[in-house]
């Protein structure tokens, strides 16, 4: 029997992260769920155990860099490999003009959508060069490529440029010299608690829920999919180049 592969989801509690995590599950992978929340943890544990699937729960806040490094050496010590990486978790930060913006909350932003991202990459990056076909993927946002940037969203999108220049970064090293994939994909507007958060106004039912964007997700993270260092817009239909 072929063993299952071995994926970590990051904001695997709700969302896209949980939608994911459960399209996963039912493809037959062993899903490392990490997200901070141990309760919805369980939840989401609950529910991939009863439609046959498995799962490892991480709780730990991405801020917690000491515990990210640790968790490269215990999927070591357990599988010897990491097949599919997605870092998916991130947070809004204050929808405030930049001059205004405390740092405590500017630096809790790049902790947690990029630099969580770069520590989890020094951690889990020898753990996908042995899997035969290691597939890495960051979720990003339009915000951090849009031709009219939005004022007020400055930490947000500062973090999401970083985000994608990471990508890029890793991608260029990975490509052509080992079995790593690594790309990015752009769910645009989904009915999630963090859109609730940045447009207040806006009526959710108009919006798809998580579980759509979960199948394009997985379509880039088999093993079959080899394209490196490129951008899917789920929004707008289009691939492009990192």
């Amino acid at each position: 029997m072929k063993p299952p592969r071995i994926a970590l989801v990051t904001g695997a509690s709700r969302g896209i992260g949980r939608a994911l995590a459960l399209e996963l599950a039912r493809d037959g992978a062993h899903v490392v769920a990490l997200a901070r929340t141990q309760g919805a943890l369980e939840e989401l544990d609950d529910e991939i155990r009863a439609q046959g699937g498995q799962a490892t729960l991480v709780p730990c806040d991405l801020a917690d860099f000491d515990a990210l490094d640790r968790l490269g050496a215990a999927l070591f010590e357990r599988w010897g490999k990491l097949d599919v990486f997605v870092g998916n978790a991130g947070i809004l930060g204050p929808l405030s003009p930049l001059a205004h913006v405390d740092p405590k909350d500017w630096n809790r932003v790049m902790a947690i959508n990029v630099t969580a991202n770069w520590r989890l990459i020094r951690s889990l990056d020898p753990l996908l060069r042995a899997s035969g076909a290691g597939r890495v993927l960051f979720i990003t946002s339009g915000a951090a490529h849009r031709e009219t940037m939005k004022p007020f969203w400055g930490p947000y999108a500062v973090s999401k440029a970083a985000l994608e220049a990471l990508a890029k970064s890793y991608a260029a090293e990975m490509g052509g010299t080992t079995p790593v994939r690594v790309n990015v994909f752009y769910p645009g507007a989904v009915r999630t608690a963090m859109r609730a958060r940045a447009v207040p106004g806006e009526d959710p039912s108009t919006l798809p829920p998580p579980s759509v964007v979960a199948a394009p997700i997985i379509d880039m993270i088999e093993a079959s999919y080899e394209a490196n260092r490129m951008l899917v817009d789920f929004d707008k239909g289009t691939t492009t180049a990192l």
